[in-house]
């Protein structure tokens, strides 16, 4: 699993029939401490998450086996953050 921040959502006029009626989001990966962490990229919201929230995701193979039908996706959002405790430190979600 990865962390990452929401940045923007993607909308597209065409897309496969997997992925109809499911949320793009456009996701910066960050370390568990907040820092940028590679370039952003576009993942499938299994949870609801919104702009700006702090979310874990998974990549690859992963990504596909969070929904019954499976879609041809390479990162899928799994869960949004409220809180992380990082080297003794706790942060929170925002």
């Amino acid at each position: 699993m990865f962390a990452g921040r929401i940045i923007g959502r993607v909308v597209c006029s065409e897309k496969v029939q997997a992925l109809e009626g499911k949320k793009l989001l456009l996701l910066q990966p960050l370390t568990w401490d907040k820092k940028e962490d590679g370039d952003p990229l576009v993942a499938l919201d299994a949870v609801g998450a919104g702009s700006g929230e702090f979310v874990f995701f998974v990549k690859a193979r992963e990504a596909a086996v969070a929904f019954k039908e499976v879609p041809p996706v390479d990162a899928t959002i799994l869960g949004i953050i409220d809180g992380v405790e990082f080297n003794g430190k706790y942060t929170d979600g925002k």
